[in-house]
């Protein structure tokens, strides 16, 4: 079974389930297309994270690290002589170490069976030959049309050609991307020339692969791209601190998880050096309640989960990153329980981080709305016309919450909320995200979930060789010295990207996640909560209405908030939304089907069934199997 977010990446990892493949071999194949295939959603300079287990010991999740690090240069004191009070959402000042395709090649060399050439033929054919243009490719390169155009010449000329942007359905190239993935296959082809026969492995040539990404062609491109000053998000010009020891000093890795037991399964999550454990705080919080007050589509259900939620969420902001966190205390059972008194009849408008003995909390600016520096009372001198402040502004990874008043969300925005330089979305249930996901599980018992991201192609000037761009990723770290997350040269940024893993009686039976920054976590609660206590089926949960808060700093530039901010779908029911209106919580509407995009596969460890369940908003989400 194979479930994702695009319809092309789900047929292409069960073509390879189908000729005896296994799931690392799939999920691969199906990484590489949605880079081609969601290149406003992610891309091969983008990253991402994992979690797997093996038919060998499917009671052992495992986390595939696939975030880089900050490069060298990327210190505080940099930023700071650059005029920047926060790292940018958009521009290759923000990148950090890309990590994804690394972390691919790493899972494929030591759990999958194909042959480098055989995985990537997949996207090489798309990428060559051609694909269909989705709709929001054409919505999100309309939506910076100007800052391509103004700023960042070769973004145009890839995006544009001719001037023209493409329209849905229309079939869009990019030799240059083929082409590097081609140079990637040659590169460990060829290595049977230089070594011994016995040398000459199929790890061996994965390996050759992974050699020429860090210290290649590819790492020789990123390096020289950066060194042109280009439009930020800042409104400002800037160089990135990208080299190529930067590329060649990263490689992927294996973590253990982290994990918490909640009614009988055990939730697999990466380490708080990503947002995973807020979701086993929130699971922690609720597991004191009763179970009626853990059903989303009611009231109090509904009240419950989003203070729950909010608790953790500070938490997250307060603790967590590359550094020491006390996770341990904060998972425990006597912390849950002193955060639980705290969730009240009505809906709280602080925030409200606990307190860890020995510790400070970091208490970040709390702003409700963000001008850069360089943009307050900004006359037209800045040589930004209002089109490309629009589209600069949240280059980084979309929101789907309320724009920020004066900031909107590029190219995803909330249905029925308007953003610059693109026209207003109706609350027709189209879909909106912002990264991309996939969940395998083949016939043994192997099963993956991961979240590919970052690297879209509004992230970063595009680099003409490669056929791709840059990530943004820096920009979940602060320029405060001396919090958790603060930019650091060497320490990965708290990546938001949060697949899960959920195992009952020592096996793993369920993989899944969603797009959606900081809503990943808080829209796969609701999963966890309609499958594990409300008895629904991974299709049913998946299809019920959804909600999420903002009522926390936001993990993107600008890193606004909305005290009490809570997003529902209508079809969450008008009694229930007035009763949480009454409670205190902000609410806004994003229409009947308009919140989250999901994705799961889950297997009965006893008969041995499979089942793979797709996201239906947008009609862009596809399961397969059989």
């Amino acid at each position: 079974m194979a479930a994702s977010t695009h319809w092309l990446a789900t047929a292409t990892a069960q073509a390879v389930l189908e000729r005896g493949g296994n799931a690392f071999d799939a999920a691969t194949a199906a990484a590489f297309v949605l880079h081609v295939v969601e290149p406003h959603l992610n891309g091969p300079g983008g990253d991402m994270t994992g979690v797997f287990t093996t038919a060998e010991d499917p009671g052992r999740p495992v986390i595939l690290m696939g975030q880089g690090p900050a490069p060298a240069g990327a210190t505080v004191q940099h930023f700071r002589a650059e005029g920047l009070d926060l790292v940018p959402g958009s521009g290759a000042l923000a990148a950090a170490v890309p990590g994804a395709v690394d972390a691919w090649l790493l899972l494929l060399r030591d759990h999958g069976t194909w042959e480098l050439a055989e995985v990537l033929d997949f996207a090489i054919g798309y990428a060559r030959d051609g694909h269909p243009a989705l709709a929001r490719v054409g919505s999100t390169i309309s939506a910076v049309a100007g800052l391509f155009r103004e700023h960042w010449p070769t973004s145009a000329e890839l995006w544009m050609p001719g001037g023209r942007i493409p329209e849905e359905g229309e079939l869009i190239r990019n030799p240059a991307h083929a082409r590097s993935l081609q140079k990637l296959v040659q590169s460990g082809a060829g290595i049977g020339e230089a070594v011994s026969s016995a040398a000459h492995t199929r790890e061996a040539r994965i390996d050759a692969a992974r050699r020429e990404w860090g210290e290649g062609f590819v790492a020789r491109a990123m390096a020289k791209a950066v060194q042109t000053p280009h439009r930020h998000s800042s409104g400002t010009d800037h160089r990135g601190v990208l080299t190529m020891a930067d590329m060649a000093g990263f490689r992927a890795s294996y973590e253990d998880a982290a994990t918490l037991e909640f009614r009988g399964h055990t939730i697999a999550k990466t380490g708080p050096w990503g947002q995973g454990p807020a979701l086993l705080q929130t699971l922690a919080i609720l597991g004191g309640f009763d179970d009626d007050r853990l059903d989303p589509s009611t009231e109090l259900g509904a009240h419950t989960i989003l203070e729950a939620q909010k608790l953790a969420l500070a938490d997250r902001e307060a603790y967590y990153g590359d550094a020491d966190v006390p996770l341990d205390y904060l998972l425990s059972a006597e912390y849950a329980a002193s955060r639980r008194e705290l969730i009240a009849e009505s809906a709280s408008h602080d925030f409200r981080p606990g307190r860890v003995h020995g510790r400070e909390p970091f208490m970040p600016a709390l702003r409700t709305e963000y001008v850069p520096p360089a943009l307050a009372g900004d006359d037209g001198g800045s040589g930004l016309s209002s089109g490309v402040v629009a589209g600069m502004a949240g280059v980084g990874e979309p929101t789907l919450g309320e724009p920020t008043p004066g900031y909107p969300t590029l190219g995803e925005p909330t249905p029925g909320y308007p953003t610059l330089g693109e026209p207003t979305v109706e609350a027709t249930g189209e879909t909106r995200g912002d990264t991309c996901h996939l969940d395998v599980v083949d016939r043994w018992g192997n099963m993956v979930s991961a979240t590919p991201s970052g690297g879209w192609l509004q992230s970063s000037p595009a680099i003409p060789e490669l056929g791709f761009c840059l990530g943004t990723r820096l920009q979940m770290t602060w320029l405060d010295e001396g919090t958790p997350s603060t930019l650091t040269p060497g320490k990965r940024p708290r990546t938001t990207l949060t697949p899960t893993l959920v195992l009952r009686n020592g096996v793993a039976v369920t993989a899944l996640g969603s797009p959606g920054g900081d809503q990943q976590d808080q829209w796969q609660l609701l999963y966890l909560l309609r499958t594990i206590v409300g008895g629904y089926t991974p299709q049913q949960a998946i299809d019920a209405p959804a909600f999420h808060t903002t009522s926390m700093p936001g993990s993107f530039w600008p890193r606004t908030w909305e005290p009490g901010g809570a997003v529902v779908e209508d079809r969450l029911g008008d009694d229930v939304i007035a009763g949480l209106e009454r409670r205190g919580h902000r609410i806004t509407r994003a229409g009947d089907w308009a919140l989250g995009r999901l994705s799961a596969v889950v297997r009965d460890p006893v008969t041995g069934v499979l089942q793979a369940a797709a996201n239906p908003r947008g009609a862009q989400g596809y399961a397969a199997g059989r």
